[in-house]
């Protein structure tokens, strides 16, 4: 136990665990009703200080009741954490884990708005010279009728649709985020671009996707987050079992470049998480490899 505390003690970031709405309800639920069958304390007290800490620093709150649930889940993930890097200082495996701040995230599901917004600006960019921050939220709220449900997910090559046919998509800084849906209120004098269509890549082709993301530039993909990504940390992703058939697909994120570390080639990622996820906001994925977590299954990108 000493080498659990030690290693534990070396680690920079915190974490919990990314779980979606219903689920959530149904993991608390189940801990709650095995917390009131169990008389003793079920939580590790060495592991008080490291809670108080995670808390502190991301300003979590909880009732007594959902704390109990959700501290139960934060060791169950610390555990699995620490004998993951162990393995990798050993070199059984190729990337860490780390502990971070998203136990409480994706209660929007707008992570595809976030990949579309950033293909568009890459490409507005290429074509006016200039980088103009787009709105999400724009996305969020206004792109039903071509098929996307707001924070309930979508589709990328859905919100380019929704850009073509609107004229326009409004800039981020006249449409800003809440991580929320609401009543859209597109304005058109508030326009940061436009796009004219959309290509969708060869599905499970990662030589086209490689080809475009060198001669076109960030092209938006879908993958398979399940698993250990939300506490990825450093490394190249590359995890026992990643299907990447269209079903398994759950997370929006943008494709900007590739590269090759110690013999195993990678994409590299940018995440809508923020800086404190994983290579500062961004993640190398496994590439070559039988499309792995289905990174080139719903590859696209707009016209503009």
């Amino acid at each position: 136990m000493k080498v659990f505390y030690g290693y534990l003690k070396n680690m920079i970031v915190y974490c919990g665990l990314l779980i979606k709405g219903s689920i959530m309800k149904s993991l608390i639920l189940l801990v709650l009703l095995t917390l009131a069958a169990c008389n003793s304390n079920p939580f590790d007290p060495e592991l008080d200080e490291f809670w108080a800490n995670f808390k502190s620093v991301f300003g979590k709150a909880y009732d007594s009741r959902e704390e109990s649930a959700r501290r139960l889940i934060w060791e169950q993930r610390v555990a699995d954490i620490v004998r993951h890097n162990l393995k990798a200082d050993m070199g059984i495996v190729s990337y860490k884990k780390g502990l971070n701040k998203y136990s409480d995230l994706q209660q929007c599901g707008s992570c595809w708005a976030f990949s579309a917004t950033g293909s568009l600006e890459g490409q507005h960019f290429k074509k006016s010279g200039k980088l103009v921050s787009l709105s999400e939220q724009n996305l969020v709220d206004c792109s039903q009728a071509e098929g996307n449900s707001g924070c309930g997910g979508g589709w990328m090559d859905q919100a380019f649709e929704y850009v073509k046919k609107n004229h326009g998509i409004d800039t981020e800084k006249s449409y800003p985020y809440n991580a929320d849906e609401e009543k859209c209120h597109f304005k058109k004098s508030q326009v940061g671009a436009n796009c004219t269509g959309y290509v969708d890549i060869p599905q499970k082709d990662e030589k086209a996707l490689q080809k475009a993301v060198a001669t076109i530039g960030p092209i938006s993909v879908a993958i398979n987050a399940g698993g250990d990504f939300d506490n990825y940390e450093s490394g190249v992703y590359d995890p026992e079992r990643c299907p990447g058939e269209l079903d398994y697909l759950n997370h929006g994120v943008l494709v900007v470049g590739y590269g090759t570390d110690n013999g195993k080639d990678y994409w590299i990622v940018k995440n809508s998480w923020g800086d404190s996820f994983g290579e500062k906001g961004y993640i190398r994925m496994i590439r070559n490899k039988n499309n792995a977590c289905g990174i080139a299954t719903k590859a696209s990108y707009p016209l503009v």
